[in-house]
């Protein structure tokens, strides 16, 4: 029996900088979960957010990657599957990045974006 990979990846960058927010909320690390989401909104039509969160919800798919709880719900798992998050910094600042091969495009600064 195969173990199938997480159907949206976190990068180990955005695995410590999750790591270090949970610390800083004086949480032991199974405490919180990263939820990642979609939802319609932002000037390319759709937007990510990002949570730390307590508990999955009905329909949550949950996985855990570099020691990191992630959880997606299902309707944002259509608009996600096989995408990527990573945490960058560069000139403009540091934040959490998504890599999602189901976006036709984006807009400039990477929060938001449009399908096909």
């Amino acid at each position: 029996m195969s173990k199938q990979p997480p159907p949206v990846r976190i990068t180990e960058r955005a695995a410590k900088r999750l790591k270090d927010l949970i610390a800083a909320e004086g949480r032991a690390m199974d405490a919180l979960a990263f939820r990642i989401a979609v939802n319609g909104g932002g000037c390319a039509g759709f937007s990510y957010q990002f949570d730390l969160t307590e508990e999955a919800q009905d329909g949550d798919i949950e996985s855990v990657q570099h020691g990191v709880r992630v959880l997606v719900d299902g309707l944002s798992l259509l608009h996600l599957l096989g995408s990527e998050v990573d945490y960058v910094e560069d000139l403009i600042g540091a934040s959490f990045r998504v890599n999602n091969p189901n976006a036709q495009s984006s807009c400039g600064c990477g929060s938001s974006f449009a399908l096909a």
